[in-house]
């Protein structure tokens, strides 16, 4: 007699599955469907059992952001400290360019996890392996800021593109009063999908601020730079 066919076993759950579960969703739905119950749903779990992996809401952003760290390249060997710190940074913009909800997740973390320090001491790592000072380390890592993790905070939320006409419309109204505003706008090289700004190029625009600090960073240890504090 023919035995039956053994039902196709379900992957079991674990706290790696979970994760990987949650940035899936978020990637597919945005970060504000992500909850525990339809995450619990898409794993075909109860809710009750994602809490044996993870103890609440925030745990699993903290672990979806471990997962997306985890993505990066790892440093290159052989390399100067600018080049090395570039391509790391580099590495971190395009896995967040795959993951767009996760550089507002990163902001909105209270503390880092040992991942994230894990990178951020990486990148430090680099840059005192390159010669560079405590001091000035210190100070490199502040003027990265987000862009370390490869985005920055734009000073302007990107408007919808106006059509050709209005857009003609608005740069002579700007030229009368903000004329170098007007000069810059009507200079810039059109990129409908801009994160930061109107006719700005996003990729470009990251890559010459990374290299301007990287370059000026290593100016500045050249010169054997100390910070100056009032006493």
């Amino acid at each position: 007699m023919t035995q039956p066919m053994d039902a196709p076993r379900r992957s079991p759950l674990n706290r790696g599955r979970v994760l990987r579960a949650a940035v899936a969703l978020a990637d597919h739905c945005g970060i504000d469907a992500l909850s525990m119950r339809r995450l619990a749903d898409e794993l075909g779990v109860v809710p009750m059992a994602l809490y044996k992996h993870v103890a609440n809401k925030e745990q699993l952003l903290d672990g979806m952001v471990d997962v997306v760290a985890g993505e990066i390249d790892p440093p290159v060997t052989g390399a100067d400290w600018q080049a090395a710190v570039r391509q790391r940074i580099l590495s971190a913009r395009r896995v967040l360019l795959r993951h767009p909800w996760a550089s507002r997740v990163i902001e909105s973390r209270a503390s880092p996890t040992p991942v994230v320090l894990d990178y951020m001491n990486s990148l430090a790592g680099m840059f005192r392996a390159g010669g560079l000072s405590v001091d000035l380390v210190h100070h490199a890592m502040h003027a990265l800021g987000s862009r370390m993790w490869g985005f920055t905070q734009e000073l302007f939320s990107a408007a919808p593109a106006p059509d050709p006409q209005a857009r003609a419309v608005m740069l002579r109204e700007l030229a009368g009063r903000y004329p170098y505003i007007a000069e810059i706008a009507a200079a810039a090289t059109h990129d409908e999908g801009s994160l930061v700004g109107q006719g700005c190029d996003d990729q470009f625009e990251f890559e010459f601020a990374l290299d301007l600090l990287l370059d000026g960073l290593a100016r500045l240890h050249q010169h054997g730079w100390t910070p100056s504090r009032p006493k």
